[in-house]
């Protein structure tokens, strides 16, 4: 009985964070439900929004195509999905914040609210570059090279695939200046290094949009260019935030 007793005090934090991480995890999942309902009648306009870039470039007379049977539902569902997650980041955010914001110190809590912030600010307006200035540039592109004689004709469910994948990477890749802020703030780096390793980013941006977009010099370097830019902002708006004291 007194073993038991004691053991209350040790397991029970654990057994209270499990439960609070459950309901931040439902919460955040409740959310993204909530606003799938809302959008899930407009779900074929939403797919006809992202994709009217590649419809507008297509060749007149052509369009795209459904190669499976329940593509035309299953597609624009997965679309309204992912627009859901997305709509709900802010949410899902606040509920790591909430999960999380015990175990930080003052000055750590006052860094943090910020980046929350920017974050999701930066991760919307990658997706919003990708939408309004890489895709336009890019299918307008790869139409335009296709031989004489081929008939352009994009499956629905491969170019969901493609262009996610391209929301994530310029989204991730609009991230840049909150790692940098982050890790001048953890004393992992200083402003110095950086700059002194500046030649090596810049090519490593490069790498990075190669490894992050299709095999085609125009989208890497639509990638690579703002990861650029986005460095150098990191560099400056670190300039405001206090190292943290390295570990002896």
């Amino acid at each position: 009985m007194s073993d038991q007793q004691g053991a209350d005090p040790e397991g029970q934090p654990l057994i209270a964070h499990l439960i609070e991480l459950r309901d931040r995890i439902l919460r955040a999942m409740i959310a993204v439900l909530l606003i799938f309902a809302g959008l899930f009648y407009f779900s074929r306009d939403i797919y006809t929004i992202v994709a009217r870039p590649l419809m507008n470039a297509l060749p007149e007379g052509t369009s795209m195509i459904a190669t499976e049977v329940a593509a035309p539902f299953l597609v624009p569902f997965k679309l309204t999905l992912y627009v859901s997650i997305l709509v709900a980041m802010p949410v899902i955010l606040h509920q790591i914040w909430a999960f999380i914001a015990p175990g930080l110190y003052r000055n750590e809590k006052r860094l943090a609210i910020p980046l929350l912030i920017s974050s999701v600010l930066l991760f919307y307006l990658g997706a919003a570059f990708a939408y309004f200035v890489v895709f336009p540039l890019i299918f307008t592109f790869f139409t335009g090279i296709a031989p004489e004689g081929v008939a352009i004709a994009t499956d629905i469910g491969r170019y969901l695939d493609f262009v996610m994948k391209l929301f994530v990477a310029f989204g991730l890749a609009f991230e840049l200046p909150i790692a940098i802020v982050l890790m001048v703030s953890a004393g992992v780096t200083t402003i110095e290094s950086l700059r002194e390793k500046r030649p090596y980013i810049i090519v490593g941006c490069f790498v990075v949009g190669m490894l992050l977009t299709p095999p085609d010099i125009l989208s890497q370097t639509l990638l690579a260019l703002p990861m650029w830019v986005l460095f150098e902002l990191g560099l400056f708006f670190a300039r405001w935030v206090k190292p943290a004291e390295a570990s002896e």
